[in-house]
């Protein structure tokens, strides 16, 4: 049966660079910080009725993307195994400040249900790392490591 109580998540950052070059680089699969860019595999059509699909460590996720405004606002829908295989929606705005952006990544319509609530510490991970690619330039490289630091200890646990 399916839950009809649902979670939002969401997230915002500041990054030092202007809306149109947040806005490219969300969508650049060879820029830390995306879920593209972690992909073991993908295939990316950014476009309205555009599918995505992109699996890291076996896990699949996919979805369509439904908004294109560029540079302010995109949407696309969300299905994974922690979504419990029904579709959520992710937003993105891009505001300008100052010489800044203001990022602001919104996941809802997710099941209430502790899988589903693993993508707050998910979504955190990737935009915290592709906050890192401008500014200071430091352009850190996606880690599996940090972004699972759990799962590493559960299986260290169980060598």
């Amino acid at each position: 049966m399916k839950s009809t109580q649902t979670l939002t998540f969401q997230f915002e950052r500041t990054l030092s660079a202007s809306p149109i070059e947040v806005y490219d680089a969300w969508l650049n699969p060879k820029i830390p910080g995306n879920p593209w860019n972690a992909a073991d595999k993908f295939i990316l059509d950014p476009r309205v009725d555009g599918l995505f699909f992109w699996s890291l460590k076996g896990t699949a996720h996919y979805g369509r993307f439904t908004e294109f405004e560029r540079p302010g606002r995109m949407q696309h829908t969300w299905v994974s195994p922690n979504t419990l295989g029904q579709e959520s929606i992710v937003t993105l705005t891009f505001k300008k400040q100052g010489q800044d952006t203001l990022m602001t990544l919104v996941h809802s319509h997710l099941p209430d249900h502790d899988l589903a609530k693993g993508h707050e510490k998910g979504w955190n991970y990737f935009i915290g790392v592709l906050g890192e690619q401008f500014g200071d330039g430091s352009r850190k490289k996606y880690r599996w490591d940090e972004a699972h630091p759990a799962e590493i200890n559960n299986t260290e646990s169980n060598s």
